[in-house]
């Protein structure tokens, strides 16, 4: 495994059927696409996962799928799998840790716990327990709002996270003032912090990169093109870089207006899923979102690396 995680670390739904069951098949299907894609690395279930939606069983599966995906595909070692643990109590993150450990994982990633009682004490308690049971590397997920306390968690709080619990050493950074938290904790935590990836889909990137961060973790629907962007980036292209983002910008700004519901979307028309259905609730496309989508993946498609085709099945 590389020394530092880096680069685009996508996240796969997990595919339902028509009625709402668990599909292995399109779950397999759609890592087989993500690694196709170029993806330096997989994380999954997380909230672009639906996880809260999820059975311990169906994460259990998502777990072994994912390291066994990376197997197939040859990259065992290269990809790094990332396993999203994050549950209502400490005691189940820590048992979903364990068995991400077990099932051959490279990290695992969580928010704190989101039914228990938070405040920073907890948290960091939180993040003890689960070094502990995980005995592997440690993302924070510092979201918008962390259950509890109402509001993400401070760049202060955060370094002081990563200088003492010793295997908390990532984090995923989507909360409000990214920039200003990228820079502060790459400056205050030193060697105590081996990266920080942004999330919001990628939209603020170039911002993070320049800011010193080692990656992004959008939905993995346009993995192939993001992928691109990412690696224009390193090469140090980044003209060619923010020309390729621009014609991603728009699938960007509507996955932006229906989460979810454009991230199935797309992995459906582009039949690497067998449906769209969401368990989570929230926004639904009509017939005139249809139409502006199938406008956007017609300008888009041209970047598509794994070629599929866009129109609904």
């Amino acid at each position: 495994m590389t020394t530092q995680h880096r680069g685009l670390f996508a996240i796969p739904v997990t595919p339902f059927t028509d009625t709402g069951a668990f599909d292995e098949a399109s779950l397999r299907s759609t890592l087989a696409f993500c690694l196709e894609a170029g993806t330096h690395g997989v994380v999954t279930p997380v909230n672009a996962s639906e996880f809260s939606t999820l059975t311990t069983e169906e994460r259990h599966t998502v777990n072994r799928a994912t390291v066994e995906e990376i197997a197939r595909a040859g990259k065992k070692g290269v990809v790094p799998a990332v396993i999203g643990v994050c549950a209502e109590t400490t005691a189940e993150a820590v048992a979903y840790a364990r068995h991400a450990r077990d099932a051959g994982a490279d990290a695992v990633i969580s928010m704190p716990a989101y039914q228990e009682p938070t405040d920073e004490a907890h948290i960091f308690d939180f993040y003890v327990a689960l070094a502990e049971g995980a005995g592997l590397p440690i993302y924070i997920q510092n979201h918008e709002k962390t259950n509890g306390i109402g509001h993400p968690m401070s760049a202060d709080f955060i370094v002081r996270l990563c200088r003492e619990i010793e295997l908390v050493q990532y984090i995923k950074e989507e909360s409000q003032n990214t920039g200003f938290k990228i820079s502060h904790t790459l400056s205050n935590a030193g060697e105590h912090c081996k990266g920080i990836m942004g999330g919001k889909a990628g939209r603020y990137l170039f911002d993070e990169v320049r800011r010193g961060a080692c990656g992004t973790m959008p939905a993995c629907e346009s993995a192939d093109v993001h992928s691109q962007v990412w690696n224009l980036i390193d090469a140090g292209d980044l003209s060619g870089a923010r020309a390729l983002f621009n014609d991603l910008l728009p699938l960007l700004n509507i996955e932006a207006a229906f989460g979810t519901a454009i991230y199935k979307e797309v992995l459906y028309r582009r039949r690497i899923i067998a449906s769209p259905y969401k368990r989570l609730p929230g926004l639904t496309l009509d017939a005139h979102d249809h139409e502006e989508l199938e406008l956007i993946l017609n300008a888009l498609s041209p970047h598509f690396t794994v070629r599929t085709p866009v129109t609904r099945p």
